[in-house]
């Protein structure tokens, strides 16, 4: 029996590769002879870089960068051999680099992306491929722009700061300085939003409470992103505010569309590298899952990823979670199956992942070999 292992990480208590070792291990717990594949997903989010490094052999470099409050950091990306460079924005603006007392969302800015970037533009990379996700920001990319010779400009010509407080003053955009080192770099965008960049479910409303925007301050935040949207406009780009994924990492979306961008469902970019397919066609049973199994999992999440591939070779899919929510129901998994019970404590929750998903495997596949997983949710 082959057995595809494709899980997302639980977010703040095991990465993916951490997740599939885990289900491996549950697994020879309930049947030691199945031939186990272990295939970490990820869809733009935090981890999608180390995925696609490990999957495309890629070689891992470091380079100085800003953290959302312009901190030093040195975050990471991936280089091919043939010039394609890995990144994600999580791993120099990512939410989880700072703590939650000091996130300040409308201080925040996004220049630390436009530090990796160039960072892998000078070691000779050709393409890129952005992991969106995760980020810390909603200054709908002006820090990366900044990054790239862009100048934001208040009335009197003066230069403003990329972040939401500063971009309140902002007048006009001077794209002159462009990096040149940009001409003809392709970048494609891995996102597991479509969100755009305004209204009620643009980036400010959908992601800023996440990142600690205020209910006063939500309204502000779209204001001021549909002031950067204008003033870019009148510089000559292009509008892509109204574009899916205009709104994805605060409105870097919106920034890099804007520079000739295109975006895709990252859990199609990760299982097109992984050779997700492939493995799924050869195998009797899938396993995957992430923190939480909820309405928003059909909308670009790894798992509903994963069952779209093994639906084409009609290879059933178990999902398993931290936390089930409403609307699961009808995604069409074989198991929708909690890790831990609604008693457990979160903090005891997340350290003791690992080992709650190995033995809710062991008990979730036994079940399924001997016939008792009927009833479809």
């Amino acid at each position: 029996m082959r057995i595809v292992l494709a899980p997302d990480s639980f977010k703040e208590s095991m990465t993916a590769p951490e997740a599939a070792a885990a289900m491996a291990r549950g697994v020879r717990r309930a049947t030691p002879e199945a031939e186990c594949m272990l295939m970490p997903m990820a869809d733009g989010g935090e981890g999608t870089m180390e995925t696609l490094v490990a999957a495309l052999g890629a070689v891992r470099r470091d380079v100085s960068a800003r953290d959302p409050l312009g901190r030093p950091v040195r975050a990471g990306y991936g280089l091919t051999s043939d010039g394609l460079a890995v990144l994600e924005v999580a791993a120099a603006i990512g939410i989880g680099l700072v703590e939650p007392a000091e996130r300040d969302v409308m201080r925040s800015d996004s220049r630390g992306v436009a530090d990796l970037v160039l960072g892998a533009v000078a070691a000779g990379a050709n393409r890129l491929l952005v992991g969106l996700g995760g980020s810390a920001t909603t200054d709908g990319g002006a820090g990366l722009l900044v990054g790239l010779g862009v100048r934001l400009l208040d009335a009197a010509d003066a230069d403003v700061a990329p972040s939401p407080v500063g971009l309140a003053r902002l007048a006009r955009v001077d794209v002159s300085g462009l990096e040149p080192l940009l001409a003809g770099l392709r970048i494609d965008l891995a996102s597991d939003v479509t969100n755009p960049l305004l209204g009620p479910l643009g980036s400010s409303q959908v992601f800023g409470p996440q990142k600690g925007a205020t209910p006063a301050q939500v309204p502000v935040l779209d204001a001021t992103l549909a002031r950067l949207a204008d003033a870019l406009v009148a510089a000559g780009l292009p509008d892509v505010r109204d574009l899916p994924g205009a709104g994805a990492a605060g409105g870097l979306g919106m920034a890099f569309l804007s520079l000739g961008a295109r975006l895709r469902p990252g859990v199609e970019v990760v299982a097109e590298a992984t050779g997700l397919d492939r493995a799924i066609a050869r195998a009797d049973l899938v396993l995957t899952g992430e923190g939480a199994l909820d309405a928003q999992t059909a909308a670009g999440k790894t798992p509903a990823g994963v069952l779209s591939v093994a639906r084409r070779h009609g290879v059933p899919v178990m999902a398993f979670a931290g936390r089930l929510g409403e609307g699961i129901a009808d995604l069409g998994f074989e198991a929708c199956v909690p890790i831990v019970g609604e008693s457990v404590d979160l903090a005891t929750a997340l350290r003791e992942g690992p080992a709650n998903l190995e033995l809710a495997v062991a008990d979730a596949v036994g079940r399924w070999l001997r016939g008792e997983l009927s009833d479809r949710r």
